[in-house]
């Protein structure tokens, strides 16, 4: 089987099989909405069979295109492009055979082609190069200018249109500063229909044909730049997590009045201070006890110190030495709300647990 056979089976059997499974709002493919491109390349033209077993064989050419369509993003990775394109690729001739002999061979080949394409994309989703694969087929109408000697007579110089199709397999490689643009590489298998071409006058007085059926293929290997407009970069990562605030060094606990007793909520807030010591790096523990100014001067130093030793115990139970505390009461002498005497002031019932 042909190459052009089996590239264009390939194609056209993928089209209608990513239609047919593509539903909408999905993954990315390279192009999505009106995008347009250009592409410039190299291009080899096979050889031409021409009349008495003759050949005209071609040096390598070079192409241009460019191209305008639609693009679509389907779910599963796969987007559809449909486009209009314009080529020219042109072609000198190296040599020209009739009848054994070569000699004063040469010409050229000049094709311009008006095409109707159809590519499907595939997104690989994250990659090195970010690269999407595509693959298509397309068919429309050429004019193919043909002009070839031989020993100083010219065979062929004549203009025929054609039926022209192609097949393609590329790679494109988003540019990510400009959202939309892509670098483009492409393999196009690029043919005409057979067709008949006039020879010339002279051709025929030296008793050559009056014509000569030519069939053109092409294999051209392009790079070039596509735009998709309308497409928005993508969003800012999100900012970095903020860190986790450092753990506290100071924590109260308040008492009930005339009660040295932990609550629950005292309890938590010295659970809280003894898993926390080891995150700060804690080399001493300070555990001070307080009251409001209810009674004597006596009774509450007592009984700040019996607060403070009821917090220094908990702390115990929860893994802190005891050798590493230092336990005092201050008794109403440093409040923390400032009153008169005799004041009963919930927030001046207190153990403040300070690690250092």
């Amino acid at each position: 089987m042909k190459l052009r056979n089996v590239l264009l089976a390939a194609s056209l059997g993928v089209l209608p099989a990513a239609a047919a499974n593509a539903q909408f709002a999905g993954p990315a493919s390279t192009w999505e909405g009106i995008y347009v491109g250009a592409l410039g390349g190299y291009n080899m033209l096979e050889d031409i069979d021409l009349p008495t077993g003759g050949k005209a064989e071609f040096d390598g050419g070079w192409a241009a295109l460019a191209r305008v369509g639609y693009g679509w993003k389907f779910q599963g990775g796969l987007g559809l492009g449909l486009e209009l394109e314009g080529s020219y690729r042109s072609n000198d001739a190296d040599s020209v055979s009739i009848l054994g002999s070569s000699a004063g061979g040469g010409g050229d080949n000049k094709v311009m082609a008006a095409m109707v394409n159809a590519v499907v994309s595939y997104d690989l989703g994250p990659n090195a190069w970010n690269i999407t694969p595509y693959i298509g087929a397309g068919v429309g109408y050429a004019w193919n200018e043909l002009s070839v000697r031989n020993q100083g007579i010219t065979v062929v110089d004549d203009t025929e249109g054609h039926f022209a199709y192609q097949g393609m397999v590329g790679l494109a490689f988003p540019i990510a500063a400009v959202p939309g643009l892509s670098l483009n590489a492409e393999y196009r298998y690029f043919a005409l229909l057979e067709e008949s071409y006039s020879t010339s006058s002279a051709f025929r007085a030296a008793g050559g044909v009056s014509s000569v059926d030519v069939e053109t293929a092409n294999h051209t290997f392009l790079v070039g730049l596509t735009y998709a407009f309308g497409m928005t970069p993508p969003p800012p990562p999100p900012p970095p997590a903020a860190a986790a605030p450092a753990p506290a060094r100071t924590y109260l606990v308040f008492f009930d009045f005339d009660s040295s007793a932990l609550t629950d909520r005292a309890r938590q807030i010295i659970g809280e201070a003894a898993a926390n010591a080891p995150r700060v790096q804690t080399t001493r523990i300070e555990v001070t006890g307080h009251t409001d100014t209810v009674g004597t001067a006596a009774y509450n130093q007592a009984l700040s110190v019996r607060r403070a030793n009821a917090v220094a115990a908990e702390l115990e139970r929860r893994g802190i030495p005891r050798s590493q505390m230092t336990i005092t009461g201050r008794g109403f002498s440093q409040p923390l709300v400032p009153t008169g005497a005799n004041v009963r002031e919930p927030q001046n019932r207190r153990v403040e647990i300070v690690l250092r």
